[in-house]
């Protein structure tokens, strides 16, 4: 799959937080003051992770790799 542009290998059944971790890749999207945020608990409760997969937001700590996936680093969102 690719992230903001940059393929990422993964392994079958990874989900896409830990590809992107295991690629050096913390900063999944920004908050409204431009802080980086990433993973945080891991199992889909926090919504720190969000990324945009194909147009359509999920949790990378749920959704699993998919090979030719086009992942975006989630838009912040207007106040």
């Amino acid at each position: 799959f690719t992230f903001d542009g940059q393929r990422v290998d993964a392994y079958p059944g990874e989900s896409i937080a830990a590809a992107l971790i295991a690629a050096g890749e913390w900063s999944f999207r920004h908050a409204r003051d431009g802080t980086a945020r990433g993973p945080f608990c891991g199992m889909g409760v926090c919504g720190e992770c969000l990324v945009t997969v194909d147009g359509v937001a999920k949790r990378a700590c749920l959704e699993p790799v998919r090979a030719g996936a086009t992942v975006v680093r989630h838009p912040v969102r207007a106040a």
